[in-house]
This record gives structure tokens, sequence and C-alpha cells, in this order.
């Protein structure tokens, strides 16, 4: 069966880890560009003041961006999350929303960066917002990329 990106918002929201911590896969675009991922804030998702817990916003950021470069890059390339920084800038209530997008043209230039094996690490941002749009954190993500090492040596034999 072929991973879709309905599927797999579908499967990501089931996931064990995200169902029970009140994280919601909305939607990937058709073309692997972008995501939306919700948190949904309430006796189980929040802390000791009744807010988001900041482990749940991490978990709702953790392996987008490099899902979403994994899936534009194909079968030839390493690709993993390497890294997360958060900067918490207000509380969260109620459902709180992160939007990752990677364009096309970043793709291609990462794998152009990663041709013959080159190791490369990229920084993603992305703002997780309330239901009012205000920011509630600042999320940075790195993501490792490398292309297969069966790959590169099939170019170097050619």
């Amino acid at each position: 069966m072929r991973v879709t990106p309905r599927r797999l918002a579908v499967g990501m929201s089931l996931w064990i880890p995200n169902l029970f911590s009140g994280i919601r896969v909305k939607r990937f675009a058709a073309d692997w560009t972008s995501a939306t991922v919700e948190l949904h804030v309430n006796l189980f998702t929040r802390n000791y003041v009744k807010t988001a817990f900041g482990g749940s916003m991490s978990a709702m950021t953790d392996p987008y961006f490099f899902m979403l470069v994994m899936h534009q890059l194909g079968r030839d390339y390493v690709v993993w999350d390497t890294r997360g920084e958060i900067e918490f800038v207000k509380p969260g209530r109620g459902v709180i929303t992160a939007h990752f997008e990677v364009p096309r043209e970043k793709a291609e230039e990462i794998r152009e960066r990663a041709r013959g094996g080159a190791k490369v690490l990229e920084w993603f941002e992305t703002d997780i917002t309330d239901a009012g749009g205000d920011v509630v954190a600042r999320v940075r993500r790195e993501v490792y990329i490398r292309e297969k090492k069966r790959v590169t040596a099939a170019a170097a034999a050619a």
C-alpha cells in the first residue's frame, strides 16, 4: 500500500503517542510541501498551570519537517530529525496549531547540496499559534540529509 498524504495524516493522528497527547495531523499537502498539526489542550495535555505542556508542543513539531523533506527527496536519501529548539512566548490554551513548509525549491537546493554523499544539516522554523493567531512558541528543528551510500557508489562507478 502506497503512503499518500491523507493516509499519513490519519496514521500519524492515530499513532499512540500523538493520539494520547492530543496531537492531530490536519493535513499533508498533496505535493508534500506543507503540513498542519494541531494540539488540543485539555485535562491530559496541559501542565500544572492549565496551559499547553511544553513536551506536547515539542512532540507536535518533532517529525514533520523531516517527513516533508524525506517525501520530496525520495528513497535515495537518509533524512533524520536531529535537534530542536523551542522559545515559549505565551501560554497556550484551547487548540494550538503549527504549520510546516518546505518549498520545492528548498528541497531541490538540499538535493544538490547532498549530492555525492555530502552531509547536510538544515534548520527549519515555524511558529505555534493559538486560535486568535497569536504566537505561543517559536520552534526551530534541524534536519540531517545525506544521499545514501549505495546511490553515491553507483554514481561513482558509472
